[in-house]
């Protein structure tokens, strides 16, 4: 979109105020709003916005930051008084002098996207973010009281939540999306959506919106929506499958016909570079105390280091699509993961695979959630972070990651999940004054 093909729209649809959106390094959707008097003066890129009070942003000395919008994400919220409508932009940050904020997590992507267009490659992914609809609380607060015992594809009347998420896509298919399928997942009040893959900036700018349009629509209907990886003991936790892979032009650079499982080099590299730095990248992918009691043996989420042609235990697969539907799924990401650094540091670790030629391993094809400890040494499977703590000494040491992110989302972002940590090691759970208090 140009300039001028905006304030167009704005005057027909009758666009009243303007979001100009960004997310903080934790991936949290933060907006300045500005009234229709401004719009002009936001698409040139000259709204300044106090960055000292965003998670990971700066110190307040040096808090002025400009937010740069890409025209292109330009979209009119399908919702509200038609004579005072809402739009939105998706924005980079920038500091005063013009320069892209070393902090935006949009820009972490753009740049290690440009290592990849340097090594001739374009990254495309699809992402499936997994979420949970609950009942709210006595309060409005959120709750884990769900509005269905419905389990996979369930229909009504066990999937209540079947309105709410027709309105979802509707939503969704109102701003752009392309939506493939909508269905009840496996835990109670759990739900998935699938659109279509894009270039990996556009799929990070599309999941930000989908989480937004998602916890807006439920909260029409009564409901409240979560992104939480794990919020119900006993049942399964919410994933973000990722599916990623590279062309070049309008060839997969992930497909060989003659190649070992029709896979090319490139592919079986990529995959063993994804494999090499998985530890360390998981407390970006992985990036709450909770994650990890997703990430357990038993509940249809990975916890071991390996891939597989068949089957969905390890932590990667590849789905049986070849030619231009090659590719690599990753089944260990959920959805509180901050989409931008989440593809930033995958498409990382991969472009080093492919650098380094590294090792790929074999395919595991056998169930790992069977196999003895020893069988799993033997195959050279190693197990996932166990907890955010060990995730975050992973990310410490790994050269590669840590320099795709760069230093200032590096630090600030192992600063707030050392402090998560440290808070939530204080806690006093419920199981342990049911376990201990009496017996001791």
């Amino acid at each position: 979109m140009q300039k001028s093909e905006i304030l167009d729209i704005t005057k027909k649809q009758s666009v009243r105020f303007l979001r100009l959106q960004f997310t903080d390094i934790l991936g949290i959707n933060k907006n300045v709003e500005i009234p229709a008097s401004q719009i002009e003066k936001a698409l040139d890129g000259d709204m300044m916005f106090d960055g000292s009070s965003i998670e990971g942003f700066v110190r307040v000395e040096e808090s002025d930051m400009l937010l740069v919008p890409d025209l292109s994400t330009f979209q009119v919220y399908p919702w509200g008084d038609p004579d005072a409508r809402v739009a939105r932009l998706i924005c980079d940050v920038h500091t005063p002098d013009g320069a892209h904020f070393e902090g935006d997590p949009r820009w972490v992507l753009k740049r290690v996207l440009a290592r990849a267009e340097s090594m001739g490659f374009r990254m495309n992914a699809g992402m499936e973010a997994e979420f949970f609809m609950f009942r709210p609380g006595v309060e409005g607060d959120a709750s884990t009281a769900t509005h269905d015992v419905g389990s996979y594809f369930d229909l009504a009347p066990s999937d209540l939540g079947e309105d709410a998420r027709r309105a979802i896509v509707i939503a969704l298919e109102k701003m752009g999306f392309e939506v493939e399928a909508a269905h009840h997942e496996v835990a109670h009040g759990q739900h998935e959506i699938d659109f279509r893959y894009a270039d990996a900036l556009r799929t990070a700018d599309n999941i930000t919106t989908f989480r937004f349009v998602v916890k807006y629509v439920a909260q029409q209907f009564g409901l409240v929506a979560s992104f939480m990886p794990k919020p119900i003991f006993g049942q399964s936790g919410s994933g973000m499958h990722t599916h990623q892979s590279l062309f070049r032009g309008t060839e997969n650079a992930f497909y060989d016909a003659k190649g070992q499982y029709e896979l090319s080099e490139t592919a079986l590299h990529y995959i063993g570079g994804l494999l090499k730095h998985a530890r360390a990248y998981t407390a970006i992918t992985n990036p709450l105390v909770n994650s990890y009691k997703r990430l357990l043996t038993g509940y249809e989420a990975p916890a071991n280091v390996a891939w597989s042609m068949r089957n969905r235990s390890p932590m990667l697969r590849i789905p049986a699509r070849r030619e231009v539907g090659t590719r690599v799924e990753h089944r260990a990401p959920d959805p509180s993961a901050n989409p931008y650094l989440a593809l930033a540091v995958m498409l990382a670790a991969g472009l080093d695979g492919i650098e380094t030629r590294a090792d790929y391993r074999e395919p595991v094809n056998e169930n790992i959630r069977e196999m003895s400890h020893r069988e799993r040494r033997r195959l050279r499977i190693d197990d996932l972070p166990h907890d955010l703590n060990e995730a975050c000494d992973e990310l410490e040491k790994d050269d590669v990651i840590r320099d795709a992110l760069g230093p200032h989302v590096t630090r600030h972002f192992l600063a707030a999940k050392r402090e998560e940590w440290s808070e939530y090691m204080t806690q006093i759970s419920k199981w342990e004054l049911d376990n201990y208090l009496a017996k001791y």
